[in-house]
């Protein structure tokens, strides 16, 4: 009995880091580069929320608000993990199995920058070299943290509430959304502090940063020019 067999499809996928090679360079120039990506990053975790805030007002099945819950917390989960961590601020984290049956934890950075230099140019306008520039959308930055970081304490809270409310049903739907949230929370904060330091160790650089960054201040700060209206103390 003869078989045959398929060949695999190319592997079409952008590599991890040159994403920024595939833009189109007319769109270089807005104010977010990815809005469709920006606003799904949103939609879906707020959307989530908002159904759990209000799902009592359209349906009395705690299965259906349970549903369709967990649905947008997996889009999300999906979304934030695979799509806008890599578009909007360069960072990916992922798992694979060896061959032996191990499990590696991968945090990866497409921006190679050093927190000295970035510290530098914006204090006392260091040229920096171009391989250390980053081309991360400020502003699709500054929203990708703030959904990443506030919407894990939306849940937080009602994490409290169902507990002290005693409604352990919603409790299970809760601690589902924080494992959810948290795990994208923790897995990019691992990304862009480095793989090797834990939270410790990245609390202990930010504050010999924040030291070094006042040290900068005070030497490099212009000192006031005397007074020139002085009049004389003494009557000759």
């Amino acid at each position: 009995m003869a078989s045959a067999t398929v060949p695999l499809l190319d592997d079409d996928t952008i590599p991890f880091g040159e994403e920024d090679e595939m833009r189109d360079p007319s769109i270089a120039g807005q104010k977010y580069t990815h809005p469709y990506v920006t606003f799904f990053h949103l939609f879906f975790r707020g959307a989530s929320i908002v159904i759990y805030m209000f799902c009592g007002w359209f349906s009395d099945s705690f299965i259906t608000s349970f549903v369709f819950v967990v649905l947008f917390l997996s889009a999300d989960f999906w979304t934030v993990k695979n799509i806008s961590g890599r578009l909007l601020v360069g960072l990916r984290w992922w798992n694979y199995v060896d061959d032996d049956g191990k499990s590696h934890w991968v945090f990866e950075s497409k921006n190679v920058s050093h927190a000295l230099y970035q510290l530098l140019n914006d204090m006392i306008n260091v040229t920096q070299s171009p391989s250390y520039q980053s081309r991360v959308n400020k502003h699709e930055q500054r929203i990708f943290w703030l959904g990443l970081i506030l919407c894990p304490l939306f849940w937080g809270l009602f994490f409290l509430m169902a507990l002290f409310g005693l409604k352990f049903k919603w409790l299970l739907l809760v601690m589902i959304a924080i494992a959810l949230n948290a795990a994208n929370l923790y897995g990019y904060v691992k990304c862009n502090y480095g793989a090797s330091k834990d939270l410790n160790s990245a609390a202990t650089d930010f504050v010999k940063t924040q030291l070094f960054k006042n040290a900068v201040d005070m030497m490099t700060k212009p000192n006031a020019a005397p007074p020139t209206n002085v009049r004389p103390t003494g009557v000759v």
